[in-house]
């Protein structure tokens, strides 16, 4: 797509101190430069009880130079770039960079292996700047009025927030490759607090957005959600403990399927520290997952047209039908484990390490409706809470909430209980996929079915 004037300007004056940087690096001796330079500029409205509370209209510029030296590598950032002191810092990065210890792994790339052209995702909207001080104001406040009045429930408000973000950065390295990027995002949520006769008080938020204005909900929407979030808590408790079929709503899931994603990171796999690291080519999941990193999804909110390391990005199937094919490899973790990087590194300009992009469960074909039939009595997750989770066993051990559910139906709400079973047992226990995906957030996945987990609660 075109730029506007103003961002095709701040990407050229990035493109220019790029250059002059790779020049006093080369300069000072070292075999070889990346080069990562961020603009940034941010506009936050957040209300409280109908008033504004704060209102941030903030920029950030920052500049990160790894540097190569005869194999010993630095990585060192920035946000001083006045022209003296500029000089000082690189100089100081080359002689990190001679005192580290060799690294066999820190080569680049060939250059032959960087990109030279990509495709044009839709990262940025020209429009974004039509969502003004004024006007993110007044949307968090109907935002957070809609929310209050949606239900007499509702005891306090925690807040809303509308927010914008414009991103220009530049990666260059001194194997030729110049990339640069101009983003966009924009986000409005909302919090409220529910309480029930006894006094006991249950939070609901519910955030919206997206690159590009249009993918705002109305603000009257955002607040509604919000609050049929919370009160839907009300009255919950635990359930008896013992073994359930579970179903995971499509935000718990993608928790879940964050956690794979972990696993899958070379770094993790190379220092054996993944429960998946020694199963390529085995079947790791039931054949209902099928598990993809796709960076190229226009407007996608992970998406990239080149990696950290300036190769080209492409779709990786990870695992599919249950089989694992392969990691999520940048060039350093590909040597250590003898496999071809993936082209999804990041850290540009940093140390660089493999990461994922729009990392997803592939949704099946049967609505969200389908997975609850047969189901006698067993649980819906809602939300997943805490950290119980160790990637070297798999072992998965965290607090949930959500319903119970009876003969097929959504009954009573639950709490205070904790689910548990080794992630292994549980992608293998998914006996059911549904078809309710939305990539609204880097990690995604549909709702899915579990055959049995245990449930510590009463």
């Amino acid at each position: 797509m075109i730029l506007p004037r103003t961002s095709q300007q701040q990407l050229d004056r990035l493109r220019r101190r790029a250059a002059r940087v790779l020049e006093i690096i080369k300069d000072l001796g070292a075999d070889h430069a990346e080069v990562r330079l961020d603009h940034g500029h941010t506009l936050a409205a957040s209300v409280r009880g109908g008033a504004l509370e704060l209102l941030s209209d903030a920029q950030s510029e920052s500049l990160a130079v790894r540097v190569v030296c005869g194999g010993r590598v630095a990585a060192v950032t920035t946000s001083d770039l006045r022209p003296d002191a500029l000089e000082v810092f690189l100089t100081r990065a080359v002689e990190l960079a001679r005192l580290a210890e060799e690294d066999p792994h820190a080569e680049p790339p060939a250059p032959r292996a960087l990109a030279r052209r990509w495709i044009d995702l839709d990262l940025f909207d020209p429009q974004i700047r039509r969502l003004t001080a004024d006007r993110a104001t007044r949307l968090a406040i109907l935002a957070e009025a809609s929310a209050l009045a949606a239900d007499p429930r509702i005891s306090a408000s925690g807040g809303a927030l509308c927010s914008r973000t414009i991103s220009h950065s530049l990666l260059a390295t001194s194997g030729g490759f110049v990339g640069p990027s101009a983003t966009t995002r924009a986000s409005l949520r909302a919090h409220v607090i529910a309480a029930d006769s006894t006094g006991r008080k249950r939070s609901g938020h519910y955030w919206s957005g997206g690159r590009h204005l249009v993918h705002l909900e109305a603000p009257e929407a955002v607040g509604r959600e919000a609050t049929h979030r919370a009160v839907r808590s009300l009255g919950a408790g635990p359930v008896p403990t013992g073994v359930y079929p579970v179903i995971f709503s499509a935000e718990a899931a993608a928790s879940v399927v964050g956690l794979v994603a972990s696993c899958l990171l070379g770094d993790a796999v190379a220092r054996d520290r993944s429960y998946l690291a020694r199963r390529l080519g085995t079947r790791v999941a039931s054949p209902h997952v099928t598990l993809v990193d796709d960076p190229l999804r226009v407007r996608g909110p992970a998406s990239r047209p080149f990696d950290g390391e300036g190769r080209a990005t492409r779709k990786n199937v990870l695992v599919r039908h249950g089989q694992l094919l392969g990691f999520l490899l940048d060039t350093q973790s590909a040597r250590r484990l003898d496999l071809r990087p993936c082209a999804c590194a990041g850290g540009g300009g940093g140390t660089p390490h493999p990461t994922a992009s729009n990392f997803y469960l592939r949704p099946g074909r049967r609505g969200p409706r389908a997975l609850f039939d047969g189901v006698r009595r067993g649980l819906y997750v809602r939300t997943t809470l805490g950290h119980g989770f160790d990637p070297g066993s798999g072992h998965f051990s965290r607090g949930a909430e959500g319903a119970l559910i009876e003969d097929g139906e959504l009954t009573r709400p639950v709490a205070e209980i904790t689910i548990s079973r080794t992630l292994d047992e549980l992608l293998h226990g998914i006996d059911a996929v549904a078809s309710d995906f939305e990539l609204r957030t880097a990690v995604a996945s549909p709702s899915f079915r579990v055959d049995a987990m245990t449930i510590a609660g009463t």
